[in-house]
């Protein structure tokens, strides 16, 4: 079972290989507040990124841990990389950014991110 995040206009997109999640993650960060992303964390080995490195930008900000990206054509944010507290590589998947997730049904967990 497998599904896809993209951006807006296509060019930036991503297969996951696994199931559709049930619960999402909001987070009051400043810059998961200011997108209103919906995110799901899985280990980067689940996802294939399909697009030109140049379609792709990107942006850290504070302890610059998580690698924020954007599509540079549309600027939807379909993802995010970075690392469980192990070490292991991460992807965030924007969950609003996934066609085939009904945000409706998901159960959502709050991370007070600001406070980080």
């Amino acid at each position: 079972m497998s599904y896809s995040a993209s951006c807006h206009c296509g060019a930036v997109s991503a297969d996951i290989a696994e199931e559709l999640p049930a619960r999402g993650m909001s987070c009051n960060c400043s810059i998961c507040r200011r997108k209103g992303t919906v995110l799901h964390f899985t280990p980067a080995a689940n996802v294939q990124i399909a697009a030109a490195d140049e379609a792709i930008g990107s942006y850290r900000f504070n302890r610059h841990v998580i690698e924020h990206q954007f599509c540079r054509v549309c600027g939807c944010s379909p993802f995010a990389r970075g690392s469980t507290p192990d070490g292991g590589e991460m992807i965030a998947v924007n969950l609003r950014c996934v066609p085939d997730c009904d945000l409706d049904v998901l159960e959502i967990d709050r991370v007070d991110g600001a406070s980080f």
